[in-house]
């Protein structure tokens, strides 16, 4: 399997409101960036739809490291919330529906196709993709709003 580096980000201006995401694949020396955006939407779900955004890009099982500075996305498969939100039913600790679970049934399917490796990174600090990919992800609210 091809190895790939992915950093991902998601922004809103207002939540809910229009949001943005970006990500950057890093396979040897090649970089591409992506990113999209949504008309009225949340912090959380653009975090997911970046991740999303970015597996589906890739076209054939990978080994993928993905970064990310949402504690939303990384725990839920770090610490097995998916898991037990499935097992209880798509209800969460509080008894409510899971919210964004169309989004999370999209990151499990990408999660069985690739081998990833779902890492926290501080946001907002000097890790130079992650920055990047908040300058996507806020560009994409931009080009929203002004639209």
């Amino acid at each position: 399997m091809k190895d790939v580096i992915i950093y991902t980000d998601g922004a809103c201006s207002g939540n809910p409101g229009p949001g943005g995401w970006g990500a950057i694949l890093i396979s040897g020396k090649v970089e591409k960036e992506l990113s999209g955006s949504a008309e009225k939407t949340t912090n959380q779900r653009m975090e997911l739809q970046a991740a999303i955004g970015a597996l589906s890009a890739l076209k054939s099982p990978c080994d993928v490291k993905l970064y990310s500075d949402s504690a939303y996305l990384i725990n839920a498969f770090r610490q097995n919330w998916l898991r037990n939100w499935q097992h209880n039913g798509w209800l969460n600790s509080q008894k409510k529906p899971v919210e964004n679970q169309d989004l999370w049934l999209e990151l499990i399917d990408l999660n069985q196709f690739h081998q990833i490796e779902w890492i926290k990174v501080p946001g907002h600090k000097d890790n130079i993709y992650n920055n990047r990919c908040d300058q996507l992800a806020r560009n994409a609210v931009e080009l929203k709003i002004i639209k």
